[in-house]
């Protein structure tokens, strides 16, 4: 015995738990969850909105109302394959990318504003 033992009581080291099969399952079940919450909570939505936003861009046609993601709002006058150009005021138009048309308005909202 050490005169040093007296004042700080020694530390021995634990025995690790034994890990038998249902340790195993549980530690590969919890990712497997994770990912489930995952693909629940974030995957599937936006994969959602995705589609909503391609069969929105597949339903445009001329003389609709939109807003662009820049927040800019116009008529469309004429749909290109991935083009599209926006009348924002009398005889000035835009050409616009169709994926940044957010959302079509409903018919005469940009005369009442």
């Amino acid at each position: 015995m050490n005169l040093l033992d007296l004042l700080i009581a020694p530390a021995y080291a634990q025995a690790a738990p034994s890990t038998g099969a249902g340790g195993m399952m549980g530690s590969l079940l919890f990712p497997i969850v994770l990912i489930a919450i995952m693909y629940f909570l974030m995957i599937r939505p936006q994969m959602k909105r995705a589609k909503e936003h391609r069969a929105m861009l597949e339903k445009l046609s001329v003389g609709d109302e939109v807003i662009t993601n820049g927040g800019i709002a116009g008529t469309v006058r004429t749909i290109g394959e991935s083009f599209i150009h926006v009348e924002v005021a009398s005889g000035v138009e835009l050409r616009v990318q169709k994926g940044a048309v957010a959302n079509v308005l409903p018919k005469g909202t940009l005369k009442a504003a």
